[in-house]
């Protein structure tokens, strides 16, 4: 039986079907909240480092019965410029996806109001994790996420440095792995080449560069 078919039978009998995903053991929604939690630092740690930018991380709000959490609510004084920004570690429903990030851009001058921001500009941006499954996803629903985000991560770049205007972007975040050990170092290595076949020339190689010297 299909999950959908699943859920319309449990909804005309009043019951909640409730599944428990289970990875290796271990409960999956732990592991998910853990890349989410990674993702998050990588993203605040991008943040920190853009001028004249402040932000706060998992932003609830209960506005009119609509409630929710904005993962990251950046915020530019000087502009006044307000950024929403919406994590994936997965996509899963696209158009859930979508209509969540545009209810709380609509709702994010309310959420703003009651920090005493008063922004002249809201954006929206989604990142997305980088991923095989994540690209062919995007792929496969590209004209209507392009619709709902026309901006890309470069010009996003560029919007950061100056937030003039409302954009809805959408753009893939890589892992940055250049501190963990998953990557092999390569090590450096010297290569002896017989005097038989240089002549009177050795070469020596270190670290995968050759450098050649005249025997005197």
């Amino acid at each position: 039986m299909r999950l959908h078919s699943l859920r319309q039978v449990g909804e005309a009998l009043g019951i909640q079907i409730v599944l428990d995903a289970r990875w290796r053991g271990g409960e999956l929604d732990r592991l998910m909240n853990a890349r989410h939690s990674a993702f998050h630092e990588r993203v605040a740690r991008y943040l920190s480092s853009l001028p004249g930018w402040v932000f706060e991380p998992e932003v609830s709000f209960a506005i009119w019965g609509e409630r929710g959490v904005i993962d990251v609510l950046a915020w530019h004084p000087e502009r006044r410029a307000l950024l929403v920004i919406e994590l994936k570690t997965q996509l899963v429903d696209i158009q859930e996806t979508v209509g969540t990030l545009d209810r709380k851009r609509r709702l994010a001058r309310r959420v703003a109001a009651q920090r005493g921001w008063t922004p002249r500009v809201v954006a929206a941006w989604l990142l997305i994790a980088d991923s095989a499954t994540n690209r062919r996803r995007v792929a496969a629903h590209r004209a209507m996420l392009r619709a709902a985000f026309p901006v890309d991560g470069r010009e996003m770049r560029h919007w950061l440095s100056d937030p003039a205007g409302d954009v809805q972007a959408l753009s893939f975040w890589s892992e940055d792995r250049a501190n963990t050990p998953t990557r092999p170092i390569a090590p450096r290595f010297r290569v002896r080449v017989p005097a038989t076949r240089l002549g009177h020339e050795g070469v020596r190689a270190t670290g995968g560069v050759e450098s050649a010297s005249k025997s005197r």
